[in-house]
């Protein structure tokens, strides 16, 4: 039988600055867009059907 205590916990922080929270944010921002307009816009019929119901189930427009 093992005993296993603790005595402290030892926490790995990372501190990330604001510039560096917004520029996650905003890449985030653009890739998230590009992908819906993609998506939403696309000629490609396979692209279109995938995401056909999604698309009209959130009232965006894709015809």
């Amino acid at each position: 039988m093992s005993i296993i205590s603790s005595t402290g916990h030892t926490t790995a922080s990372t501190t990330s600055t604001l510039t560096q929270r917004l520029t996650a944010a905003a890449c985030a921002s653009i890739l998230g867009a590009c992908l819906v307009y993609f998506a939403g816009f696309s000629h490609i019929e396979a692209v279109h059907n995938a995401a056909h119901d999604t698309r009209h189930s959130s009232a965006f427009p894709c015809h």
